[in-house]
């Protein structure tokens, strides 16, 4: 079974994330998965496990800002009887239970500082020291991290040590916001809707055009976790019927009623050619930024892959 194909989506961006991710899977190398809340970094990190050398072995997750800094050392690394008080008996912590599968570590921005040395010691050596304990342990374990937090800016605020970002970011992923990809969106609402109808045995609904184009203009700020979410109430409250634009939570009206006020262009009445339209945008873009593809993409609003496949398409040359 191919893990990469259950990763919903057919944009350029997506594509070329899973095509790295492949790459990363057959190797054992340290891998850091970057984006926002909600993008699927879960969902990616564990395509990689399964797709790995050691995909018939142990996968633990611990999402890092769930646990209490008192605690988070010894789920870790496992303390020794007498360590602490409620310490009764000798415990292994994560790491020891991972040995010779993979770990995922979520949220790795909320890593306390003083436990990060700890875990560089780890990613360096392959040794841990229990709480309490005097003699280190090895273990052999794969490490997949994730962040939805810009660790550059923790480590200039002292919150993150430089060494240990540098050690985790061997291979960085980073997946794209849902509004950097609202090609998948449709595809997205397909999968969702289906598991819903299986799910609660209901009828599918489904979304009028103008409803589509008020879900392709949203922003998103909860990526494909709130698309989920939405389209799971809406499975449920309007099952077998057809989404107006009505129906949809008043967010996403009032995100339509916005872009349509402050939208400053105005269709010709002759009609344009939008090829040629989105092939000057590019031009212009590029010829701002001196033809740095990185802030040309932002200036678009696009991703920098989806970026480069629209160059290829309007056969745009780099500057």
């Amino acid at each position: 079974m191919d893990y990469f194909n259950t990763i919903v989506g057919q944009s350029p961006a997506l594509d070329s994330l899973i095509r790295s991710a492949r790459l990363v899977a057959s190797t054992d190398v340290t891998v850091l998965l970057k984006g926002e809340t909600g993008t699927g970094k879960e969902i990616l990190a564990t395509a990689i496990q399964k797709q790995s050398q050691r995909a018939d072995k142990v996968f633990i997750k611990l999402n890092c800002a769930a646990l209490p800094e008192s605690l988070i050392e010894s789920e870790l690394f496992g303390h020794r009887k007498g360590a602490f008080t409620g310490a009764v008996s000798n415990t292994q912590g994560l790491l020891q239970a991972a040995d010779g599968g993979t770990l995922f570590l979520d949220e790795i921005n909320s890593l306390p500082v003083g436990i990060q040395a700890k875990l560089l010691r780890f990613l360096e050596l392959g040794e841990c020291l229990a709480v309490g304990d005097t003699s280190a342990y090895k273990v052999d374990v794969r490490v997949i991290a994730a962040t939805n937090a810009d660790i550059l800016q923790q480590i200039d605020a002292g919150e993150f040590r430089r060494d240990l970002y540098y050690r985790l970011n061997v291979v960085p992923l980073e997946l794209p916001s849902l509004a950097q990809r609202t090609e998948d969106i449709e595809h997205l609402i397909k999968h969702f809707l289906a598991l819903f109808a299986d799910t609660y045995s209901i009828v599918t609904p489904r979304f009028s055009k103008s409803a589509l184009k008020m879900l392709k203009a949203y922003s998103w700020p909860g990526n494909i976790r709130e698309l989920r979410n939405l389209c799971e109430r809406l499975s449920i409250l309007l099952a077998g019927r057809t989404i107006e634009p009505e129906n949809l939570p008043l967010e996403f009206i009032r995100t339509s009623e916005t872009a349509n006020k402050t939208t400053g262009f105005m269709l010709p009445e002759t009609g344009l050619e939008l090829d040629a339209l989105e092939a000057n945008l590019i031009h212009q873009a590029l010829n701002r930024t001196q033809g740095n593809r990185s802030k040309s993409a932002r200036l678009l609003g696009l991703s920098r892959d989806t970026l480069i496949y629209r160059m290829q398409k309007h056969g745009v040359a780099s500057h």
